[in-house]
């Protein structure tokens, strides 16, 4: 047995038990969640609050409606939607009819997208009416598509708040349905998919900076159970409130956002988009505890004239992750608000993320690069770091680094002609990854006790 496989971080968790986490589905977590709170804000927008109950109901017409337009186990549907209600009942709408989600970028335009669609064989889609007005009602037509829904961002909410909202209207879209029109005149008993740990819940596409974007599978039983284990590391309690300042389609927002709303059985806060001050005010009236996203997002609410203590005062963590975190940040942002930022690590390949500064830590600066530690890996997980040749590192040397564990690597998509529907799978628990680029590990519990880790590995952060 070698020095990773001892997991001489865990001491770094402290006193605290590390939680043992079964492995299990998305979709199973979503069933024990509504049987359990059915009557629970699942969804809050704006003024517009749905249940999980509702949220059940209206996914199961979605899906409904999709088996009865020739959607099935196997098939893609591509997801391009802002952080609104309708992408979770899409998600979990396409997943109970047995298919596999795309979830897309919505500010790709028309060679993105197209690649996207061909790529993935994708069959059915979800947009919005203005992204259909603007380009994908005729991207359509010379694609995979056989089945299109739009939405209105307008939909639920009442307050038509200019400041992301400006200009949204609805409008009729020929050639597509209406997702909540269709979710709630579909009729007839829907026979609910109950997907395995290993099949595939999403392909999620890398942001294409070494060439063209490609596809990464993700599984439900890694999504369910990544949720699972940093729910675990966070600490939060169920019936929270958390606010998606991430993306929804990006990998960040399905696991740490969604899925993680779920698992505590909590209510996830949707703004529609990024908008410094609209961010703000939903802080003040949702109250979340529990918050991810960019560093530059948390740049963007402190420059904001308005931001203030009491914006955050309701936080028991603040999580960063998808761009460097500056330890300035770190700093100024406790100095201003009070509150410190958790460091995290992952990737699309590695179903979001592998490595972070739990609760109760805080992350040590290297004194000579300046960087900050991305923190100790997630319960469950072995990051090793590994030299060309694949011998292991010792601590204090950095190459490139290597994750194992229930959260899973990912494989690139295989095109379906290659081995027919839906024949992409995930790899087995075992498979180990390869993240090219060095990482450093390592915490310390206070501002006071900086002090080297056996968990900590030097190197630069990601």
């Amino acid at each position: 047995m070698g020095w990773y496989d001892t997991k001489p971080w865990l001491a770094s968790y402290g006193d605290e038990p590390v939680p043992e986490v079964t492995p299990t589905t998305l979709l199973g977590t979503f069933r024990r969640t509504v049987a359990q709170v059915p009557d629970t804000t699942a969804i809050a927008y704006f003024d517009a609050r749905l249940s999980y109950r509702e949220v059940d109901e209206l996914s199961d017409g979605v899906a409904r409606h999709l088996r009865s337009a020739g959607f099935g186990p196997g098939d893609r549907l591509a997801l391009v939607l802002q952080n609104i209600p309708q992408f979770v009942l899409a998600l979990l709408g396409a997943w109970k009819a047995g298919g596999i989600v795309v979830p897309v970028n919505p500010m790709y335009r028309s060679g993105e997208l197209t690649h996207v669609l061909a790529d993935a064989g994708v069959k059915a889609i979800v947009c919005s009416q203005r992204g259909w007005h603007d380009y994908i009602g005729a991207l359509v037509p010379g694609s995979p598509v056989e089945i299109a829904l739009t939405t209105s961002e307008l939909d639920f909410q009442t307050r038509d708040d200019q400041r992301v909202l400006g200009g949204a209207t609805r409008q009729e879209t020929p050639g597509a349905a209406d997702l909540l029109v269709a979710a709630r005149s579909a009729t007839g008993a829907v026979e609910e998919a109950r997907p395995a740990l290993d099949d595939v819940a999403l392909i999620s596409y890398t942001s294409g900076t070494s060439g063209k974007p490609k596809g990464a599978t993700n599984t439900h039983g890694n999504v369910g159970t990544n949720a699972a284990l940093l729910a675990g590391s966070s600490g939060s309690e169920t019936g929270v409130a958390l606010f998606a300042l991430a993306p929804l389609f990006h990998i960040t927002g399905m696991v740490c956002e969604v899925a993680y709303a779920i698992e505590v059985a909590g209510t996830l806060a949707l703004a529609y988009r990024f908008e410094p001050g609209v961010v703000l005010d939903a802080l003040l009236e949702h109250r979340p505890v529990y918050m991810v996203g960019p560093s530059t997002a948390y740049m963007a609410l402190m420059a904001h004239p308005a931001a203030s203590p009491a914006h955050f005062e309701s936080f028991d963590a603040l999580y960063s992750g998808g761009a460097a975190l500056p330890p300035a940040v770190v700093e100024a942002f406790r100095s201003r608000f009070g509150r410190y930022i958790h460091n995290g690590y992952g990737l699309t390949e590695t179903t979001a993320g592998c490595v972070v500064v739990p609760r109760g830590l805080e992350a040590p600066v290297d004194p000579a690069s300046g960087t900050i530690s991305i923190g100790l890996p997630v319960p469950g997980t072995i990051v090793r770091i590994l030299t060309d040749d694949g011998a292991e590192l010792p601590p204090g040397q950095a190459d490139r680094d290597r994750r194992r564990g229930a959260d899973g690597g990912a494989r690139l998509l295989e095109r379906p002609g290659r081995h027919g529907r839906g024949a992409a799978r995930w790899p087995p628990a075992h498979r180990r990854h390869r993240l090219h680029g060095r990482a450093r590990l390592g915490l310390r519990r206070g501002p006071q006790e900086g002090h080297d880790q056996r968990g900590r590995v030097q190197g630069v952060a990601a």
